[in-house]
């Protein structure tokens, strides 16, 4: 069976909204308990010291792993919040840039991959970080289900803060962090997201990047697996080309013209079909990296709409 065929095997729409639901139920089911830490994660040497309240937030989902975000209150408040959600190298990062603009920023770095003393390297499978593996291999009941689930449960701390805006939330990152920024904005429609923000999204188009780049980890792993169907049906909950039916709200895109690793070609892809106001910045010559653009666009972008 080829691609093209397989393909026609994704979620429908109903699929796609009754999965995320059970994202939220699944929250609902489980108390989680936040805890801001005092080490700030600055040293000697390096730190951002201008601004104050950065702090590492401990949560401890019930029965679950814990895993660690990275709160950065804006100066003036109430204001409103914008989440950062890391590459899959699991790195953290921090944006006094945004905090100054007059942003609440939350950086998540869901299933316990980075914590305030590095990465935890005893969560990695042969080497890599297992959370795409884990999703086609269950069907979608397990890894990037697991990683959004703990998404929200940073995102609802974050907004029962005094310092954030009620009902106002928007979402940013970087290749992994760029598609799940837009997952979490398929999951927060009629929550209170304002816009989306995605920088050479990855999780985008898996049947037209054909095991390009970082889809590789997508090919890789069906080559371990019989059942074809089950396959490309999880990998259909989190390609974004699932959630354009949900995505009705700006969203800016940016992709790299020697981007081998996430190719313009699926993010030009997801463009097209984005239904509402959107922004596509094609950068000429940049490859696979944060970019130096991204943050002045997604900072407008943020002014506008967030």
């Amino acid at each position: 069976m080829n691609i093209d065929t397989l393909t026609k095997k994704y979620p429908s729409s109903d699929e796609v909204d009754s999965w995320i639901d059970s994202i939220f139920e699944t929250v609902d089911s489980v108390s989680c308990n936040a805890e801001l830490l005092p080490n700030q994660g600055f040293t000697h040497n390096l730190g951002i010291r201008h601004t104050p309240g950065f702090q590492y937030v401990r949560f401890s989902p019930e029965g679950a792993p814990e895993f660690f975000g990275y709160w950065q209150p804006a100066i003036s408040s109430p204001a409103p919040l914008v989440v950062h959600v890391p590459g899959y190298g699991a790195e953290m990062s921090v944006h006094p840039d945004l905090v100054a603009a007059g942003y609440n920023v939350l950086h998540i770095s869901p299933l316990g991959y980075s914590t305030p003393n590095g990465a935890d390297e005893t969560k990695k499978r042969d080497g890599e970080w297992p959370v795409l593996p884990d999703t086609i291999l269950s069907h979608g009941k397990k890894g990037y289900k697991a990683w959004l689930a703990h998404c929200v449960m940073a995102i609802r701390w974050a907004l029962g803060r005094p310092e954030t805006c009620d009902n106002r939330v928007s979402f940013f990152g970087t290749s992994q962090g760029g598609g799940g920024a837009l997952l979490l904005a398929s999951l927060f429609k009629d929550r209170g997201v304002r816009c989306v923000a995605a920088d050479l999204p990855f999780l985008t188009d898996f049947r037209g990047a054909r095991g390009q780049g970082a889809y590789m980890k997508f090919s890789d792993t069906l080559k371990t697996i019989d059942d074809m169907e089950s396959a490309w049906y999880a990998a259909g909950f989190i390609d974004t080309l699932s959630h354009v039916h949900r995505l009705d709200l700006p969203v800016l895109l940016t992709s790299g013209g020697c981007d081998d690793v996430c190719p313009p070609s699926t993010i030009e892809a997801l463009f097209e079909r984005l239904p509402g106001t959107r922004s596509y910045t094609y950068l000429k010559g940049t490859g696979h990296c944060y970019t130096t653009q991204f943050i002045p666009l997604a900072a407008a972008w943020f002014r506008l709409y967030a």
